[in-house]
């Protein structure tokens, strides 16, 4: 039985998302919250699996309550079920970054909240969420020490995964990183339509060329591609393009979650010279699968550091697996990344 907690100031929302969470038996509501002060004593309390979070509450807004609940032991995912959390907006990016695994829009085309949407999608994504949370969590119990070999040898592509507060991670990478001499490949997980503003926010805080990818777009140096969000991207090496050139491709895979890091690992390994990966703070373990492939060709792969992480799951897999040739925090990792890009491929 998969236990949720439900917060929303309107008495009527609390009703109406408890009857649709609990619609198909395999979800059960523990318990309720008016405001974001009560949801971090319920969460504290009830420890919950998965919670269904507004935005806008009085005492403690749902982003406050978030970051918060974030810092307890082991905590539980959290959906944004909101009218500011639309696609692109800036809440969304702010819920991301505070800890939030994914968001849902209530507002219907004409006004209201659209019941319909929310009986559709709802109850997968709790379900979905709260597996996440229960695959294993290294960084819960004590990650494995990191083999203390170096990364070394230059690449001619950098991919990075990121999930639960990777947008702020993400963009304390690229400001370190800066300018690097290959291209750079981001899957952020996150839903369709968000990219444009994720390019604009890591573009502002970094100081990077960032943009949204196009299928079939020609990598460049210096420029950081994002994949849109909703699909997954892949690498290729396109017809007529020079032998060290490589493309972008996009389409839907069978990962539950998009854009998929395991996929775009997975093409690196296959397609690139060397390239070089960086798995960086969210829930589950996407990025294990295409590390284990980038190893088996000698690509190294970094991973940020657990303490540094909102949510330590997806780096603390690759540590405890043994897939992560160093750590360090987004920053350290960027520089780290600036300097192995500079030297040359064998």
């Amino acid at each position: 039985m998969i236990r949720v907690l439900v917060v929303d100031d309107s008495g009527f929302m609390r009703m109406a998302l408890r009857r649709i969470i609990e619609a198909e038996g395999d979800l059960r509501v523990v318990g309720e919250a008016a405001d974001g002060e009560a949801a971090i004593e319920q969460a504290a309390k009830l420890r919950p699996d998965v919670i269904a979070m507004d935005v806008e509450m009085p005492k403690l807004d749902g982003l406050e309550a978030t970051r918060k609940i974030m810092a307890l032991p082991d905590p539980p995912a959290v959906l944004m079920v909101s009218h500011h959390t639309s696609d692109g907006s800036a809440s969304a990016l702010a819920a991301l970054d505070r800890g939030a695994v994914d968001y849902l829009h209530k507002d219907g085309d004409l006004g209201g909240v659209d019941l319909s949407m929310l009986d559709r999608e709802l109850r997968g994504r709790l379900r979905h969420w709260a597996g996440q949370r229960a695959s294993v969590r290294p960084a819960a119990r004590g990650a494995a020490p990191v083999r203390v070999v170096r990364a070394s040898g230059g690449c001619d592509v950098v991919v990075v995964g990121a999930s639960t507060g990777g947008p702020d991670a993400l963009a304390a990478f690229l400001a370190a990183a800066g300018r690097l001499p290959v291209p750079c490949v981001v899957a952020q997980h996150m839903p369709a339509e968000l990219a444009p503003d994720l390019a604009q926010h890591l573009a502002r805080l970094s100081g990077v060329p960032v943009g949204v990818g196009r299928a079939g777009q020609r990598l460049m140096g210096g420029e950081v591609a994002v994949i849109p969000g909703g699909t997954d991207g892949h690498l290729a090496r396109g017809a007529g393009v020079a032998e060290a050139g490589l493309v972008l491709r996009l389409a839907s895979g069978p990962a539950a979650v998009h854009p998929s890091v395991d996929l775009l690992f997975q093409s690196a390994a296959l397609v690139a010279r060397r390239a070089l990966g960086v798995v960086l703070t969210g829930m589950g373990r996407d990025g294990s699968l295409g590390a284990r492939a980038m190893q088996d060709r000698g690509m190294p792969v970094l991973a940020q550091s657990p303490a540094s992480c909102v949510v330590a799951g997806m780096p603390g897999a690759l540590i405890e697996a043994g897939l992560a040739l160093e750590t360090a925090d987004p920053a350290g990792l960027g520089r780290r990344v600036a300097a192995l890009a500079q030297e040359k491929l064998p």
